[in-house]
């Protein structure tokens, strides 16, 4: 435990104190309730398009702004960006957003396929979205597919252990899109460049009034917040406490420091086996797109070896 979470503790025992257990409880919601409803969102792929989009919907986002709309219409699914969701301080260009249409794709295809609908995605016409046609036929099992649900961004502190050469290449082949190039940094002095980059961009963006003020707007407290909007960093995944809305965003305005942050960044890097980096051929929204489908094939390959 450290000296932000023993305040922010202390303030928040302050509070249930004040507004009784009930309130407490009304206000933050429960740990065991939002187990359930990630539970939910990770459930078994059945055959329905749902499902599919259900399945799409577990890709890694910028933020977790969930930035897309799904249309069905006949034997074809469209993604196309909620432009609602825009983070227009931290990805001014959008490129944020469209790799994280193109992660959405790679598992929609992966879903699609795994239920039978094998096809090919496409930008749409106007290259603002993504097009997926298919063809109804037999069932493809795909270690990919079933990686899915199991899944997810961690922002913990790794063991260290280094990654066989035999898994590092078939983690590149998964990754492997037309258009994109992968760096596998796992070079001691190379990740320490890496890491010394990381935090200096994290520095200057927690030095930005409007940055900090757009992240906020994308925190979840507590599990209430969380499973009632759907989308956004919940805080509680990060190791931050559970916190009602009002009280977390003065705990973020007055304990949250770009030194404490870049202490923890720091300490995840230094105890990875690699760095993944990757490279579009061209700044434009299809090769973005790929970014998003190579990194996603990646990261699921990953969760595949265990």
């Amino acid at each position: 435990m450290n000296r932000r979470t023993m305040l922010v503790g202390a303030g928040a025992a302050l509070v249930a104190a004040g507004t009784g257990v009930a309130g407490w409880r009304s206000a933050v919601g429960s740990m065991a309730q939002y187990e359930a409803f990630a539970a939910g969102l990770r459930d078994r792929l059945t055959p329905d398009l749902e499902a599919i989009v259900r399945y799409a919907t577990l890709a890694a986002n910028s933020h977790n702004t969930q930035p897309w709309r799904f249309q069905l219409e006949g034997h074809a699914i469209e993604i196309r960006p909620d432009l609602q969701r825009r983070t227009p301080i931290v990805d001014p260009d959008d490129h944020h957003l469209y790799v994280s249409l193109g992660c959405a794709a790679a598992n929609l295809m992966l879903a699609a396929a795994a239920t039978g609908r094998t096809g090919e995605a496409s930008l749409t016409a106007d290259g603002n979205g993504i097009r997926y046609d298919y063809l109804m036929g037999e069932a493809k099992a795909d270690p990919l597919a079933n990686a899915i649900p199991k899944r997810q961004s961690t922002r913990a502190e790794y063991d260290g252990r280094a990654t066989p050469a035999a898994d590092l290449a078939g983690l590149e082949r998964a990754a492997a899109i037309p258009g994109v190039s992968l760096a596998l940094v796992t070079d001691q002095g190379r990740m320490k460049q890496v890491r010394d980059l990381v935090l200096a961009g994290n520095e200057d963006q927690m030095n930005d009034l409007a940055f900090m003020h757009e992240l906020k707007q994308w925190i979840r407290f507590n599990p209430r917040s969380a499973m009632a909007r759907g989308d956004g960093l919940f805080s509680a995944a990060s190791g931050s406490p559970v916190l009602p809305t009002s009280l977390g965003r003065i705990a973020l305005d007055r304990l949250f420091s770009a030194a404490q942050e870049n202490e923890k960044y720091a300490r995840q890097i230094d105890s990875s086996a690699g760095v993944a980096i990757f490279f579009a051929e061209r700044p434009d929204h299809d090769h973005w797109v790929r970014v998003g489908q190579a990194c996603q094939r990646f990261a699921l390959a990953a969760t595949s070896l265990g």
